[in-house]
């Protein structure tokens, strides 16, 4: 197939989230498979002062109400692989400290910014020949979808090109006053109840939840939840409606990056074979960073990640005093929300000599708490696939992870007969509440301390996991071929 995967982040040229890690995964594990694929995205301020854009090829002109506005395009590869990247640089939209807010929130032009980039990307799509697939991504590449149905309705452009949408958080859907719509240049029937507006404004998420040809999420769990009010955020009646048309697919880890047998960022490397002589070393080295008393004995909790509520920072805030009561210490990594920011650094403040915090973001540092961590935190309030979790088993560290989305999929529960059975693979808790979180933690560190072996089979269950893409790419495809079918007979509700 030839396959176009629309995106506003990639590693490894721009990220802040999981939304990077996939994009760059699927599409070379796509790739790997024999498809062609092209990854569009733009041309943040880092890689224009890195130099990493590679060569300008083309220049694209879109309109904007009464105002053209145009875009230079860059052509380059992602590293160690041969997916071709196309790069849109617009400086007044693009070239700015961050991806998509500053400090007083999100940018008040995201409206432009992201329905331009859509734009681009449909206007650029016709010039590279026919796409089996144009695959969006969240947000704020949402309109693609619409815009390429417009374009097969009036034009007869794209043919049989089939669009899937992929949503990665539905917190973040894209929603504008109604009178940014004429951005789009899309008639007015496409500002209907059934397609992008939403309570008298304009929801982009919505409206390709609408009108793609396939709708997928990064997990099975997921999936089914977000077709309930408690995790759809008022989108739940449109999912509904798409029934078999909307599916979970549990994302991957790129084991080139994260694998403990090569990583170059990391004290020592190991494999599942010398996992308890490597992962020792790695721990030794985290308590030296960090600054923390070098006691092997001493459980590392370690936690990498956006510093927010829906994160379970605040179950962790609530029950760290009695958690540091025990012999423990914490290795946490992560940036986000001043006031859990600042409730870290209250903590590392009354035990300094068992905490260990950066506030920002490394990613050597985040692959090393990986690999010097004993248990991993994760106790989402929401968790639409996660991947840390995913990390975390591939370097023997063990999670504790609320039962939600592909939290869910991806962890086995030690309870005792998963224990016994040998399946086991981390820790559960079902009920998003402080206490139950507290159990979760006492559970783990009383088999760490008093079950040795039950720990050693845990790690080494985790280590044996398969999360690698080559299985997602296997179910996208899967997809992609639904969608093109579907493409044949779908039309705008009118």
């Amino acid at each position: 197939m030839r396959i176009l995967i629309a995106t506003s982040e990639a590693v490894p040229f721009a990220k802040t989230g999981g939304l990077a890690d996939v994009s760059s995964g699927l599409a070379k594990a796509l790739a790997n498979s024999g498809h062609e694929v092209t990854l569009m995205m733009p041309c943040y301020r880092k890689l224009i002062k890195e130099s990493s854009r590679g060569e300008a090829f083309a220049e694209i002109r879109v309109p904007l109400r009464n105002v053209v506005l145009s875009a230079e395009l860059y052509r380059t590869k992602l590293p160690g692989s041969e997916v071709e990247v196309i790069l849109v640089d617009q400086p007044e939209f693009f070239d700015r400290p961050k991806l998509y807010n500053d400090e007083h929130g999100d940018y008040h032009d995201n409206a432009e910014r992201f329905i331009f980039l859509s734009r681009a990307i449909v206007e650029h799509a016709t010039t590279l020949g026919r796409f089996d697939i144009i695959h969006a991504n969240d947000w704020q590449t949402s309109l693609v979808p619409a815009l390429v149905l417009n374009e097969r309705q009036t034009h007869g452009a794209f043919g049989d090109t089939g669009t899937v949408l992929t949503i990665h958080n539905m917190a973040f859907q894209g929603s504008f006053p109604a009178h940014r719509f004429p951005l789009t240049g899309l008639p007015g029937q496409f500002f209907t109840w059934q397609n992008l507006e939403f309570y008298g404004g304009m929801n982009m998420l919505k409206g390709a939840i609408a009108l793609s040809d396939m709708v997928t999420t990064v997990s099975p769990t997921y999936a089914r939840e977000i077709c309930h009010p408690d995790f759809g955020y008022g989108l739940d009646p449109a999912l509904l409606s798409r029934g078999e048309d909307l599916v979970g697919i549990l994302n991957g880890i790129d084991p080139t990056v994260w694998n403990p047998a090569i990583d170059p960022h990391i004290a020592e490397n190991y494999d599942v074979s010398s996992v308890h002589e490597g992962k020792p070393v790695c721990k030794a080295a985290l308590q030296q960073e960090f600054g923390l008393p070098q006691d092997p004995d001493s459980i590392i909790f370690g936690m990498v990640s956006r510093l927010t509520d829906q994160k379970g920072l605040d179950l962790i805030t609530a029950k760290a005093d009695e958690i540091l009561q025990a012999r423990v210490q914490f290795a946490f990594l992560g940036t986000g929300d001043p006031y859990f920011e600042q409730l870290l650094n209250d903590i590392k403040g009354r035990y300094p000599d068992k905490v260990g915090l950066h506030l920002g973001f490394d990613e050597g540092l985040a692959h090393r708490i990986e690999a010097g961590s004993d248990i991993y935190f994760m106790p989402s309030r929401f968790e639409p696939c996660g991947l840390n979790q995913m990390y975390s088993l591939a370097y023997g560290t063990v999670p504790i992870v609320h039962t939600v989305g592909g939290l869910a999929d991806s962890i086995v529960d030690a309870s005792t007969r998963e224990i016994e059975a040998g399946r086991a693979t981390g820790f559960q808790f079902s009920t998003y509440d402080a206490n139950e979180f507290l159990n979760a933690v006492w559970h783990a560190t009383g088999i760490y301390q008093h079950k040795r072996e039950s720990w050693k089979m845990l790690i080494e269950n985790g280590m044996r996991q398969d999360f690698s893409w080559n299985s997602s790419a296997e179910q996208y495809v899967a997809v992609y071929q639904r969608a093109i079918e579907n493409a044949r007979t779908r039309r705008i509700k009118a």
